[in-house]
């Protein structure tokens, strides 16, 4: 597969299949990229377990957080990652011993070898995005963030 560009019907595809996510390194700091990710997710019908060692036992948005994916004892469809390519490898081994179908890696999240492993051992595999993004992209759902509606611009104002 190719991993520099997915084909909208593939990630469109996935995420009409997930119903249950682990995402490993959910923060529960509010203002962190996991938190609104898992909290967006929450509120398109997902259930999304958080991982993090650090916080385990703790509650984030209703959900007890989890040391490592082997705690979880219900099925798993969807693995994604926030945290960085080296760990990304380890945590898809762990993906694919508990039988996860994808492993997502985040946005900046790239490890070739990984997937390589993932998709030799039958599991889907999207590097370098957001299920959140990608939910809200394919929805129409970007505009109300502020995305072409010239609320945000990567341009400096002029004063």
């Amino acid at each position: 597969m190719n991993h520099d560009s997915y084909d909208d019907v593939y990630v469109k595809g996935i995420l009409a299949d997930v119903k249950t996510i682990a995402m490993v390194g959910a923060s529960t700091n509010w203002n962190r990229p996991s938190y609104f990710a898992m909290k967006y997710l929450q509120a398109k019908g997902f259930r999304v377990i958080p991982v993090n060692p650090g916080s385990a036992g703790k509650e984030l948005l209703g959900e007890t957080i989890r040391a490592g994916l082997e705690e979880i004892e219900e099925p798993i469809d969807m693995v994604d990652i926030f945290r960085n390519a080296e760990a990304a490898g380890p945590i898809t081994d762990e993906a694919i011993e508990i039988g996860a179908k994808v492993v997502w890696m985040q946005f900046g999240v790239v490890n070739p070898p990984a997937a390589e492993r993932a998709e030799a051992a039958g599991l889907r595999v999207v590097m370098d995005r957001c299920p959140k993004v990608e939910y809200a992209r394919l929805n129409g759902e970007l505009s109300w963030n502020g995305f072409n509606s010239k609320v945000i611009s990567s341009k400096r104002r002029k004063l």
